[in-house]
């Protein structure tokens, strides 16, 4: 029974075996396309495009060598944060570099961080300048003649409430008054404060 039982496991361990060496190169092979693929868009200047594959290639087998790349595209795309931090990265992972490596690496940081100083600050944003109005001037609150407004525009209000109405009453009855006066004066000739005169010798 105990021999039968290691038989059986036995057989198990040579067909995982036989299984994993049919899919390795297989594997091997799509990751050699791909990152054939990569290199040739970035031969091409096509950075974008390696930067997804590498990016994906990474994410798949998390070998540091990836970050380097990912860090190159985008160093030639100009995105320095993200290129210094995945050079950084790099530098942490990749534990076997040699002291050359090494400072290719340091020195494609401190180029980095030179293009981020020489880059301009962005300019604030322009302020349009405001328009002349066609708007009328504000017009102020009317002004107080006799204890009322004045009038500010062309609505006719009482005549009682006009100025004038009131300088022509007075005007009339000042008129009517001298009239009255003038019939009812006695024109008499005795009437006068010097009296009767006499003229006789």
């Amino acid at each position: 029974m105990l021999k039968q039982t290691a038989s059986s496991l036995r057989a198990a361990l040579a067909l995982l075996l036989a299984v994993h060496v049919m899919l390795a190169p297989g594997v091997a092979a799509a990751d050699d396309g791909d990152e054939l693929k990569a290199r040739t868009h970035f031969a091409a200047g096509e950075y974008k495009q390696a930067l997804d594959i590498y990016a994906r290639l990474y994410a798949e087998t998390m070998h540091p060598t990836y970050l380097r790349n990912i860090a190159r595209c985008h160093q030639n795309l100009g995105n320095a944060d993200q290129a210094i931090s995945s050079f950084r990265e790099y530098l942490r992972k990749a534990r076997d570099l040699t002291p050359d490596q090494r400072a290719e690496i340091e020195g494609y940081i401190a180029e980095m961080e030179q293009m981020k100083r020489a880059k301009p600050a962005a300019p604030p944003p322009a302020v349009a300048p405001t328009p002349p109005s066609n708007e009328p001037a504000l017009v102020g609150p009317p002004t107080v003649v006799a204890g009322r407004a004045a009038d500010n525009d062309s609505e006719p209000g009482p005549i009682y409430t006009r100025v004038w109405f009131w300088a022509v009453v007075a005007g009339v009855a000042a008129a009517g008054a001298f009239g009255v006066y003038a019939l009812t004066a006695d024109r008499s000739p005795t009437h006068g404060s010097l009296g009767v005169l006499d003229l006789t010798d």
